[in-house]
């Protein structure tokens, strides 16, 4: 039996291309559905997406899509049956890294959208393996169908976001932790620090990957998540 909707939420100035692999897989085994992040903050995005929902989903978010995925579980966890996330922090923003966007949001608002993506997202954020390079070069076509003004959006909205550590303890959803060994954006130290505060979530690290999980080890990523749904359906059966 097919399972509830798969809800795909994209990271940081991607798009559906960031979740290819996995698409292409789940598709032929359950609903799947790719939303935009559409708001100026996370509570507006959150809004968008429970919108067009239907009333029970599955959600799978990345970095930016991970934490509105956070917020959906904290504002209607009745409707999340599960979650997987991936690269991402439940940790409001520092002033530090505030102002830091600040200067990247004026570089993409002067037509400088690719060098305002190389210092958000750097190489140095990737694993060290071939998948780091065509990883890179698809994040800069999907920002670049995004645009500057989506760049500040978005920006702005992860400036803006509020921490959902707290909250998140009250979590009864099983919930699947996703990290690049060389992400130093998200850090694995993060996502384990999250796994301790919700009661069934589990961590997973990749190794040899970075910040772009979902592109640079795209196979293990959908094979995780396989087994990790199966081991949910059998409890439910048993």
């Amino acid at each position: 039996m097919p399972g509830d909707p798969l809800v795909f939420l994209p990271g940081f100035m991607c798009d559906m291309r960031l979740f290819w692999h996995q698409l292409m897989h789940f598709s032929a085994e359950r609903p799947v559905i790719v939303l935009p992040l559409v708001g100026e903050t996370i509570e507006e995005m959150a809004d968008n997406v429970t919108a067009s929902l239907p009333e029970r989903f599955t959600l799978v978010g990345h970095w930016l899509g991970g934490i509105v995925a956070m917020e959906i579980l904290r504002r209607v966890p009745h409707r999340v049956t599960e979650a997987v996330l991936m690269d991402v922090s439940a940790m409001g923003e520092s002033a530090q890294f505030a102002s830091q966007r600040e200067d990247r949001i004026i570089m993409a608002l002067s037509d400088r959208l690719d060098e305002a993506m190389l210092e958000e997202i750097p190489a140095s954020t990737l694993g060290p393996g071939e998948a780091a390079l065509p990883a890179q070069a698809l994040l800069l076509e999907m920002a670049a169908s995004l645009g500057p003004e989506a760049f500040a959006r978005q920006s702005r909205a992860l400036m803006r976001r509020p921490d959902l550590q707290r909250a998140l303890r009250s979590a009864r959803q099983r919930v699947l932790l996703l990290c690049g060994e060389f992400d130093t954006i998200c850090p694995p130290r993060r996502h384990e620090i999250l796994a301790e505060l919700m009661l069934l979530a589990e961590f997973r690290m990749v190794r040899g990957a970075g910040h772009l999980l979902p592109l640079e080890a795209p196979e293990e990523i959908t094979r995780i998540m396989d087994k990790w749904f199966a081991v949910g359906r059998k409890a439910l059966e048993g």
